[in-house]
């Protein structure tokens, strides 16, 4: 009984830790009170969807730089750059700019398993000033589904979404959030609480760390 007691502290000491310390700064890790309460592009592509994690960093690179490392993204293509072994079927993400891969527009897929079973839709494009990838989910077949078709019963539909603002001395801050919608939305809740958040943590300061080191190198050759 002792034993149990004890654990069953310590658990609710760790929930407690990571609900009100731990939590709060991933949700805006890297972001400034003014970034985290703007108005964020995408909103439109996810009508009554919520807001998620907002994240930033600065990188020594000008945008038009940063947005041709991010234009390029995709399973088939450089991959994106976070933990490939996760992300991207183990395969390296590139390390140079490929001409081949600048070109993208609305409505492109860029795959998001190595497989192509599942993508990410460009849903928005600002040329060197935002870009929107949406991913639906059919939650019962676990694949995409058409956005132009009725949503079936049970889906997850989000936005992530890559602004660049250009700071003075050719720099650019990059700040990450996007939009979510779920049902059922209890599902939505539970999930990002226990999966979504802290894998978009990861995942994503892993992306910014090696974002800035390949932009910032090239910016130097």
């Amino acid at each position: 009984m002792r034993r149990t007691a004890k654990a069953a502290i310590l658990v609710s000491l760790a929930a407690g830790a990571y609900a009100f310390i731990f939590r709060p700064r991933m949700l805006r890790w890297g972001a400034t009170d003014e970034e985290v309460r703007w108005p964020y592009p995408g909103v439109e592509v996810i009508r009554g969807g919520r807001r998620g994690a907002t994240m930033a960093v600065t990188i020594d690179a000008s945008p038009s730089r940063v947005w041709r490392w991010l234009v390029q993204m995709g399973c088939d293509r450089a991959g994106w750059y976070s933990w490939d072994r996760l992300d991207n079927g183990g395969a390296p993400s590139a390390e140079r700019l490929h001409p081949e891969w600048q070109e993208i527009k609305l409505g492109d897929r860029l795959k998001s398993t190595p497989s192509g079973g599942a993508w990410f839709e460009v849903a928005a494009l600002e040329p060197e000033r935002f870009l929107g990838l949406r991913a639906p989910i059919n939650l019962r077949t676990m694949r995409p589904f058409d956005t132009r078709k009725p949503h079936p019963r049970y889906y997850l539909d989000s936005l992530w979404g890559f602004q660049l603002k250009p700071l003075p001395g050719e720099r650019t801050r990059l700040v990450v959030s996007g939009y979510a919608k779920a049902r059922p939305r209890s599902l939505q809740k539970a999930a990002d609480l226990i999966f979504w958040e802290p894998a978009h943590w990861i995942m994503q300061m892993r992306q910014f760390a090696n974002l800035k080191r390949r932009a910032e190198r090239q910016n130097k050759i």
